[in-house]
Parts: structure tokens; C-alpha cells; sequence
């Protein structure tokens, strides 16, 4: 692929996404809600393309396709498990919502600290996402260096790549906060959608039909359609990947933040839908590019190179492989603006408001704002150690994060847990997924993702137990719930 080809689409896309975010300023600009949650006035359309931006980041057609690369089916199977978790924001969706309008708040650590009523909660919370989630951003930045390098040839190198990346991420956090997020995800989503679907009808027709795309896979790696297939896949590597895949959309704060966007419960249940529609169609791209990769490069070294190679190939027309790679770009972009937005949000909002007992709301959308380059330039740091096999390094950093789940249900569902109980599961499970993550990623055969969630929940329980609920809270708080809940089905 032309390196100038590339570098003037890059260019085109740039200033068409600065333009985009520059008329995105409207509104209240000077307060954590309007800067972090755009007030709470996003429609249902917006919402539902840039809910689907930020959940399908440079994991989906470079991680997930390296997936399929490397265990065949079950790449499918693995992330069908995520779709399904996405029943979750039926669940806790509106719940998010009605409490977030109600007591005002901001992220998911502030919801969590003032359920509990404890500071130490939120503090907690808030630093176990930050510790995990900046590697997770790391991924996509990875993923636009493998990406750039991988199309150019190594004309474009990966830290080029990474910076290219880092600079507008924090570029599009800067310029309108959420706002110009959003409707730069909207634009990015369509774009991602549109190409990619095209770049898998091209693949389609060259290896002669559907009946010629599954012919050429039995004939190439005819254990790709089976499970376990390869063995990459087995019982409980799949288990370990999945569970952290399944309760993805209450366990990411910059993925949960955006239930307290929505203008109304209307607005939701269509960004829902939306959502759900846009990852049916992009989980088979992602899949397809997969197993095409697979069929046509059956030898590459680094299975994340599975789409850049597929995109530098003969297979794609250069001026749609170009489109396409930006598009996959943006995609990761997105992810990445949208978890600087939450981390800083997180920091200024439920550790440096409760370390300070600083209540002015300026003030820490200043400290908010001063945060969003030093988390980036952390990332950019993880980022360069280049680490291989992108879905499943998301999938680690999913895994630290599912330890919050447990008090999350509960401060819905069971009125009985307590802060000893919130902040035991989360700091000890923490410690155990790290643990885990740093040997062998392995314990008595199970995945950290399994162990942290068991350890998470069964601290929360037991240690809920022996110690004193926040009995007017909860009340008030489920109680708050229970009958708007009600209200809005009827």
C-alpha cells in the first residue's frame, strides 16, 4: 500500500474529525457533567454509534480477527459470549440511568462510593480502573502501530503509529470533552461499518462465493470449524476469556459511564438496539477477515498481522484497504479518547475531590483536564513494549476489572453489602489478578479473569456479612429504583 496513499488519507480523515468536534461545542462546557457526560442530553442515535465506537476499538478487526487467525471458530464463539453479555445493559441500564439523574453522578466509582456511603469506595474503585485501564488503552494504541507498520511495510513505523494515535486522542478529548468524542465516534462507527462490510464482500467474491470461502477453509485448516479445533481453544482457556468478555459492559467504566449519557430511557433502548445491531454485523466482518487471513496467509508470525496483511494485499482494491485502515484507526482512537475521558474523570472526580474534600466542581474538572495527557502518555509508555496478541491482552485487562462487578450488583440487588465488603473484594481480588498476570498468567490451570471474579464475590459476601450495611441508603437507594423501574414499563 502507497505510503503516500496513506498518509493523505490519514490526513483527510484528520481534518474532517477536527471539524466534527470543533461544531460539536455546544452547550455547558465548565462542568464535570456537561464536559464528561455532555450534559446528559445524548439522542439515541448518537449514543447508539459512539457506545459502538468505543466498544469496538482496534480489538474487533485486528484483535479479534488475529483470534480467528490463531484458534479458528471459537474466535467467533468468544465474542458471541460478549454479545450475549450485552443483555446486561437491559439490565442495568436503566438503573444507571435513574440513579445517575437522580443523585447527580458522574462515574461509576461515584455511584459506587455513595451507595456504600464511603469515600474509601470510591477512592478504590476508581484506582483499581485506572491501573487496569490504561493498559487496556495501551492495546488500541498497539493495535494503530501494528496497523500502520503492517499496510506500509514498515514504512510507517509502530511508534509513529502510536503517536500519531496518542496526539489525537488527546486532541478530541480536549476540544469538547464527550461532545466532540460522541459525534467523532458517530462519524468513525459509520465509516468503520460501511468499508469493512464492503472489504468482506471483496474477499467473498475472490475466493469464489460463500460455497468457495468455507471450501477454501476445510481445504487450508479444516480444524479452523471445529471446537476445540487447533487446541488453542480449550474448555478452560475459552471459560477464561469469556467471563471477563461477558460482564465487559458493567465492568468498563468508560463503557458503563456512557449509561448516564442518554437523554431519556427512550434514548437508551434505542442505543441499545443500535449497538446490537452494529456488533451482529461487525463480529462477522471481524470473523470473515479472520479466516480469510488465515486461507490466503497461512504463515504470518504475529497473528495481529492477519488484517494488516489482508488490507496490503492484492485481495483489496488500495483505495478501499486505505479507507478501511482508517477506519480501523479511528475505531481506536475512539476507544482510547473515551477511556481518558473516564480515567481523568475517575481521578478528579472520586480521588482527588475525596483526598482533598475538594466539593468545587470547576476545580476538578480543572485537575480533570491537567490528568487526560499524563494517562496518555502512560499508555503511549505500555504501549511500546509492543506485546503480542491483542484480544488476549484485552482480555487481561478485563479481567482486573471485573472484580468491581460483584459490588455493582449488589448496590442494585442486595441491600446487605456493605464498604468492608465493596473495598475487601476489590483490593485483594486486584492484587490476585496482578499476581496472576505476572506469572504465567495461569493458577492451578484457570485464568485470572475466573479467579478474580470467585475472589471478588466471595470476599463481598462474607466480608458484607460480618460487617454494618448503610440500611437508610440502600433502602432509599433500591427503593428509588424499584419504583421508576416500574413507572418507565408502564
Amino acid at each position: 500500500m502507497s505510503t503516500t496513499l496513506v498518509w493523505s488519507s490519514i490526513s483527510v480523515y484528520v481534518v474532517i474529525a477536527i471539524i466534527i468536534a470543533y461544531l460539536s461545542r455546544s452547550g455547558d462546557q465548565k462542568s464535570m457533567a456537561g464536559y464528561f457526560l455532555g450534559e446528559r442530553k445524548l439522542n439515541g442515535f448518537v449514543s447508539a454509534l459512539s457506545y459502538s465506537a468505543t466498544t469496538y476499538s482496534a480489538f474487533m478487526l485486528v484483535g479479534l480477527a488475529g483470534l480467528t487467525y490463531n484458534g479458528g471458530v471459537g474466535g467467533f464463539g468468544f465474542e458471541i459470549i460478549y454479545f450475549m453479555g450485552v443483555s446486561l445493559v437491559a439490565i442495568f441500564g436503566p438503573r444507571f440511568w435513574l440513579v445517575g439523574k437522580k443523585y447527580g453522578y458522574v462515574t461509576p466509582s461515584e455511584m459506587l462510593g455513595d451507595r456504600y456511603q464511603s469515600k474509601w469506595v470510591a477512592i478504590v474503585t476508581a484506582i483499581s480502573s485506572c491501573l487496569f485501564l490504561i493498559p487496556y488503552s495501551a492495546v488500541q494504541l498497539t493495535g494503530i502501530g501494528y496497523l500502520l507498520a503492517g499496510v506500509t511495510d514498515g514504512a510507517i513505523s509502530f511508534t509513529t503509529g502510536v503517536v500519531i494515535a496518542t496526539v489525537l486522542a488527546i486532541v478530541f478529548s480536549y476540544i469538547a470533552g464527550i461532545r466532540s468524542v460522541a459525534w467523532t465516534d458517530s462519524l468513525q462507527s459509520l465509516l468503520m461499518i460501511t468499508t469493512s462490510t464492503l472489504v468482506v464482500i471483496v474477499i467473498i467474491v475472490h475466493l469464489g462465493g460463500i460455497d468457495g470461502f468455507f471450501d477454501a477453509i476445510e481445504a487450508k485448516d479444516p480444524q479452523a470449524l471445529a471446537v476445540p479445533g487447533n487446541g488453542f481453544f480449550n474448555f478452560w482457556t475459552f471459560l477464561g476469556l469469556t467471563i471477563p468478555w461477558f460482564f465487559f459492559s458493567i465492568s468498563n467504566p468508560q463503557v458503563s459511564q456512557r449509561l448516564f449519557m442518554p437523554a431519556s430511557l427512550k434514548s437508551m433502548r434505542h442505543m441499545l438496539l443500535g449497538f446490537l445491531v452494529f456488533g451482529f454485523i461487525y463480529t462477522i466482518v471481524s470473523v470473515v477477515w479472520g479466516f480469510s487471513a488465515s486461507v490466503l496467509f497461512p504463515d504470518l508470525e504475529n497473528a495481529d498481522l492477519a488484517t494488516p496483511t489482508l488490507l496490503s494485499s492484492e485481495v483489496v482494491p488500495p483505495v478501499l484497504g486505505v479507507i478501511v485502515m482508517v477506519g480501523i484507526m479511528a475505531a481506536a482512537i475512539s476507544t482510547i479518547d473515551s477511556i481518558l475521558l473516564t480515567l481523568s474523570s475517575l481521578f478528579s472526580r472520586d480521588v482527588y475531590r475525596n483526598v482533598t474534600d475538594q466539593a468545587d466542581d470547576s476545580k476538578q474538572l480543572m485537575v480533570g483536564k491537567l490528568v487526560i495527557p499524563v494517562i496518555a502518555v502512560l499508555a503511549f509508555l505500555f504501549a511500546k513494549l509492543e506485546l503480542d496478541l491483542i484480544a488476549v491482552l484485552s482480555v487481561a485487562a478485563s479481567s482486573g476489572l471485573i472484580v468491581v462487578v460483584p459490588a455493582i450488583i449488589g448496590s442494585f440487588f442486595w441491600k446487605r453489602g456493605t464498604a468492608p465488603g465493596a473495598i475487601s473484594s476489590v483490593v485483594l481480588s486486584s492484587l490476585l489478578v496482578i499476581w496472576i498476570e505476572s506469572t504465567d498468567g495461569l493458577l492451578l490451570g484457570l485464568k485470572s479473569g475466573i479467579w478474580g471474579l470467585l475472589t471478588a464475590t466471595l470476599l463481598f459476601i462474607v466480608v458484607s456479612l460480618v460487617t454494618e450495611a448503610p440500611k437508610q441508603k440502600a433502602e432509599e437507594f433500591t427503593q428509588y429504583v424499584r419504583q421508576n423501574m416500574r413507572s418507565s414499563r408502564s
